[in-house]
This record gives structure tokens, sequence and C-alpha cells, in this order.
């Protein structure tokens, strides 16, 4: 908050509370209060002395608002009630040169005697600080910790030192554009201009700090799936190749009469291979040809079975990290649109709950669902997130209508409605194709390959979570990503 701005807001607060009395004080976060004068329409002064945006000004909340936001006081905001309580406003006034607000009250004490007090809102960025003043100007308790002559408890109250170079006093002088909002617009003071704007900021910065968390979970997990993967590849390396450990067993046992040895080495004749070359083998030289062949088969059993095992392993790793894949390019999307509910349904415990939300909705009430009308006049529903994609292939669309995805890419669900269950013309193809290219990760790429196939071919994998599917039959298309056809209804 600028001088400017706050200069304005300041004798806004002076003309509104001048005289009144101080009532309950609300303890709204750990650095910011909320104080009660009896304004009419719920109106509070609203003090914040966070670093990364001090502020004051009032503030219109019903009692029940504050109630709810408020959370346990801690001593400072105490103390204020015990020194300021019933006490009358007697101005509100801000420093000539800094961004200090000084709100002057009258106390009674216990016999009856008026004493002077004072509030003082140092809004100074990495130095704003709320202090409690007794009417010498002596600090009496402080919000946050103090630092620097004349902050701290017991001393007299000075303002923060800073440098008084010349670049210094012509930022401090500089109305700063992108930190106030000057223009009241629509709203009829100052201070509901300012509590629009830092609203506003707050809400985005949670936002922003919610699909951060999110997109570091996914990031975290997919790096660990990747990972994984890679070792498993290097387990399944180590094994060597079974059928090699099955064929030198057949061997040594289909050599026994001829096979040749020198050392740790046999030479055997490959009947496998096209007039049955000879080849030499490793074997120990200690063992019969027979049991060098058990050791084979042993070889080839257990290769076989780390095979299947770490093959399945790897399948579920596939389809994880094809989850976690399409999770982040949802999180991406909602990040970028900024879209507040449908980050809600992503965090939560989520999927089940989000679609129990959209649940029972036609397509063209689904949030995220886009619709498009084919040259040939088909429409063509595209999904966004995995809970609508999920929801349009499984509970829209029919068996006979045609289903795309970009290969090997996550992206969005594309389905050509086809209630007459005739033949779709190639153009149709073509133009659902290219949306669903568009709307993939591959969306910038020249040329995208996508799958299309009839929906009475995909199925949901047992377990999968929402926009997995596994295809029995498809054919593939390459082509252009783009909306080469008009969207006739935005998303809801």
């Amino acid at each position: 908050m600028n001088q400017q701005t706050l200069e304005e807001i300041v004798k806004e607060i002076s003309s509104h509370l001048s005289g009144r009395f101080l009532g309950r004080v609300f303890q709204l976060s750990p650095l910011s209060v909320a104080i009660d004068f009896g304004l009419r329409d719920a109106g509070y002064l609203f003090i914040c002395v966070d670093a990364a945006a001090p502020r004051v000004y009032l503030i219109e909340r019903s009692s029940r608002q504050i109630e709810k936001q408020s959370v346990t006081p801690l001593h400072f905001v105490q103390a204020m009630r015990s020194s300021l309580g019933g006490g009358r406003l007697i101005s509100a006034t801000k420093d000539v040169s800094e961004r200090i607000v000084r709100f002057s009250f009258s106390v009674q004490d216990e016999l009856g005697e008026s004493k002077g007090a004072a509030l003082i809102a140092q809004l100074t960025g990495r130095s704003a600080n709320l202090f409690l003043l007794d009417r010498e100007g002596r600090i009496m308790h402080a919000l946050r910790s103090p630092k620097g002559a004349g902050q701290q408890v017991g001393e007299q109250y000075q303002p923060p030192t800073r440098e008084d170079s010349p670049a210094s006093l012509r930022k401090l002088n500089t109305p700063n554009q992108q930190e106030s909002p000057l223009d009241r617009g629509a709203f009829h003071s100052l201070s509901g201009a300012a509590d629009d704007y830092y609203l506003r900021r707050e809400t985005a910065a949670i936002f922003a700090a919610r699909s951060k968390a999110l997109l570091d979970k996914i990031n975290k997990g997919l790096a660990q799936a990747i990972k994984l993967q890679n070792n498993l590849r290097k387990d399944l390396a180590a094994h060597g190749d079974l059928e090699q450990h099955k064929r030198y067993g057949d061997l040594l046992l289909a050599n026994i009469a001829n096979a040749k040895r020198n050392g740790n080495k046999i030479k055997l004749k490959d009947y496998y291979s096209e007039g049955a070359p000879e080849i030499e083998i490793e074997a120990d030289e200690n063992v019969s040809l027979q049991d060098e062949a058990v050791r084979y088969f042993a070889r080839y059993t257990k290769a076989k079975r780390a095979t299947e095992e770490i093959s399945a392993r790897q399948t579920q790793l596939t389809e994880t990290i094809t989850r976690l894949e399409e999770r982040k390019a949802e999180i991406e999307r909602i990040a970028a649109a900024r879209d507040e509910t449908a980050l809600s349904l992503f965090e939560g415990s989520g999927e089940k709950q989000a679609a129990k939300k959209i649940k029972r909705k036609p397509a063209d009430k689904i949030s995220g669902v886009r619709r498009y009308r084919s040259s040939d006049g088909y429409e063509i529903l595209v999904g966004r997130a995995a809970q609508t994609n999920d929801q349009l292939t499984f509970r829209i669309a029919r068996p006979h209508d045609l289903w795309l995805h970009s290969a090997d890419y996550p992206g969005s669900h594309v389905v050509i409605r086809n209630h007459t269950r005739s033949e779709i013309p190639h153009r149709t193809i073509i133009e659902a194709a290219q949306i669903a290219a568009k709307f993939s990760q591959a969306g910038d790429d020249s040329k995208v390959a996508v799958h299309y196939t009839q929906r009475k071919f995909i199925s949901k994998p047992r377990g999968g979570v929402p926009g997995l599917v596994r295809m029995s039959s498809f054919k593939t298309i390459n082509v252009e990503p783009k909306e080469g056809i008009k969207r006739i209804e935005a998303a809801q």
C-alpha cells in the first residue's frame, strides 16, 4: 500500500471512526486484527502487518463472518482489549513521510480519569508491526518481535530507520500503481476497493500455493515411478536372455555324445541354427553335462519367473506414470485457467467425490466438456479433466459412438456422437482427430498420431483411475493439431 493510497484511506478512517469507542478486538490471523467501533453496515477497522502486504482500511463483514474467521487471540490482542477497551478514538493520522498510522485514544483509568494511549500501525515492509503505546509514547506491547532502536518494549517509540538516499526517497514518494488500487471504480469507498484488491490478491496467492503443492506432489510421484521403472529395466537385463538359457540346456543334453570340453568352455553343435554350426558356451569343468544342463534350465526358470513379475510391475508402473502425467496435465490446465471449483474437486480425497458431483449430468452440463459440430453435421464432445474424460467416455458415449485420443500422450477424450449408427464420414473423423491432438500434451507438435475406435471397444481397467482406458481394437491416424471447426457451446 503506497503513500498516496494510505493517506486517502486514513482520511476515510478518521471521518468514520473519530469520536467512536473501541469495542471488541478480533485476531483474524497471527498478523492481522479487526476492531469493532460500532459502525453501521457491519464495519470494522482492519489492520494487517504481514511484511508481504501491510495494510489498513475499513472492511464490511457480518459479526458471524468475523467470529468464524477469528483465531485464538495472542497476548498483544489481549493487551489491546485491556488497555484500550472502551477508549474513545481521538484521531487517526498518517506520518508525513512514512507509512505509519497513529490511532490516538482517550481511555479512563481505574479512578475515572482520562489518560492517553496510542495504537501504531507501522506498515513499512519487513519492519511492519503493530505497537501499543502508553501516554508517554513508550512501547507497552508489540504484535511482532520488534527489532532496532525505538522499537523495543519499554523504549520511546521511534519509526524504523531507513537509508535516506535519493533513490530511496524517490521510491518512497512515487505512487506504486501495481501495489495499490487507487481507482475506486464501482466501490463506494477507497477502503472497499482496497479490500476487494487484497482479497483477490490473497485468493490468487492461496490458489497458486495449493496448485504448486499438488504439482510438486505429482512430480515427486512421477520421478519415483520413473526411477523405479528404470531400475526394473536394469533388473530385467541382469537376468539375461531367458530363451538362451533354455536353448543352452537343450543343446547340452543333445550334445552329450559329441561335446568337446576345454577347461571351463564346452564346444557344442547348435542344432537350432541352419547347418548346425559349432558354438562355445561356458560350463563348470567339475560338473557333468547333465548337471550343467540342469543349471541352465534353473536359470531359465528363475529368469522366466522374474521376467513375468517384472513385466507385471512394469505394466502397473506404466499405468501409474500415465495416470500421473494425466493428472499433471490436468492441474496445469486448472492452474492456467485459475479454476477454483476444479482445483477443489482435484484435491480433496477427491476423485470419487468429484465423480459424484458430476454424476448424472448431461454432456453439455459437465464442467470442462466442449461441444463442436463437424462439417458433416456430427456432434463432437471433448473432455478436459480426468474426471470429465471418465464421465464422457463411460456415462455419456454410446457403444456406436466413435472415441478418439492422442496416441502415447495424455490428453482429452473425444467422442463423435453417432445416433443413427451410420458410417461416420472420414472428414468428420479428421476434424475430431485434430481436436484430440490439439487438446493433448503433443498439441504443439506439427503432426500427432491419434487412435480411434468405437466406444464399445473401450473398457476401464479394474481399479483404474478416472480417465484411464484400455482399447481392444483401434485404428490410428496422423493429423495436424488444431481446432478446425467452430465450437457450438462453450464449456459450462
